[in-house]
């Protein structure tokens, strides 16, 4: 597998309130329209909070914007609820006939710095959402005690399926609070109620490792291929050697995954001054017009946008 890069896609200008420190981070797509991707994404207010919005893509070629939203989709949630502090789309899906977006709800806390847990909106065009609850769909239990995040999700053999972020523990590094996660697997008859068995789907490859995220999953043959992206348990926000990389997994029953990371035929820029030099992460790949698109983010964990390869 080799992917070309075909560069970066977009990044906000910063002149709006809702997106004035950039960030197009943690993408999902809607591929439903004939004419036009529409892609979802957060970036982040004056305040460090995540912010979801979208833009629709030329889909004969990626690289034109034909439409960008000028505003938040969903607003912050209520003081005291799990997405008070910020929202981050991270995987849409076609319901029927409503647009379901999956996301990350964000709160501060006070002896770490954040708290995640994974909501759920919904929509009958694809701009005007609506949250199906003031509390989140996938959150802490007496046994995942940590928190949730990026995920994807699912339907296939009757049933929904689900593969997620989930926080195993944190530790102190240079003096912050760093969170390490790798990826369970759930279940549900109707993509609200999970049935969490502890099953873990991706775990650490070894010591080092410390961070899995951004589960992408396609079902090709009745084999299950899975992206996503890891960095180090520490010193990986500024060490380039140490930070995200995307890698590649396969699995005959989406539970049990063997890793493929050599084979994932992608890696960081070689140049300095591009915008994924130092780190890439949080893949989304897609079939689109027969071949398999990868969108990613860069830099500063997307702070320098969302770009795309295509497999060749």
């Amino acid at each position: 597998m080799q992917w070309i890069k075909k560069g970066l896609i977009f990044c906000p200008d910063g002149k709006s309130s809702w997106n004035q420190r950039g960030y197009a981070h943690v993408v999902c797509a809607d591929t439903s329209y004939a004419d036009k991707i529409r892609l979802y994404y957060s970036a982040r207010d004056e305040k460090g909070r995540c912010q979801a919005s979208f833009i629709d893509l030329d889909p004969n070629n990626l690289s034109n914007i034909l439409y960008l939203h000028p505003e938040p989709i969903l607003d912050l949630g209520v003081p005291g609820t799990f997405d008070d502090c910020g929202i981050m789309p991270t995987w849409f899906m076609q319901h029927g006939e409503e647009k379901w977006l999956y996301y990350i709800g964000w709160t501060v806390r006070n002896t770490i710095p954040y708290h995640n847990a994974l909501g759920l909106a919904s929509s009958t065009d694809g701009v005007h959402f609506t949250k199906k609850f003031t509390g989140p769909i996938i959150s802490t239990t007496a046994t995942e005690p940590y928190f949730n995040g990026s995920a994807c999700f699912l339907f296939d053999d009757g049933k929904y399926k689900a593969w997620y972020l989930n926080c195993t523990h944190w530790l102190e590094d240079q003096g912050l609070m760093e969170p390490c996660y790798h990826i369970k697997y759930a279940e549900s008859t109707n993509g609200v109620s999970w049935e969490r068995k502890g099953q873990v789907a991706i775990d650490y490859r070894d010591e080092v490792e410390g961070g899995i995220s951004r589960p992408s999953v396609l079902i090709e043959n009745g084999i299950y291929k899975m992206w996503f992206s890891a960095r180090a348990v520490t010193d990986y926000r500024t060490n380039r050697d140490r930070s995200y990389r995307i890698y590649y997994a396969e699995s005959k029953d989406g539970i049990h995954w063997t890793r493929f990371d050599e084979q994932v035929g992608i890696d960081v820029s070689e140049n300095p001054s591009d915008w994924d030099h130092t780190m890439i992460e949080y893949p989304l790949v897609i079939d689109h017009k027969g071949k398999k698109i990868m969108f990613y983010n860069g830099n500063h964990f997307g702070q320098t946008g969302v770009g795309y390869a295509e497999m060749e």
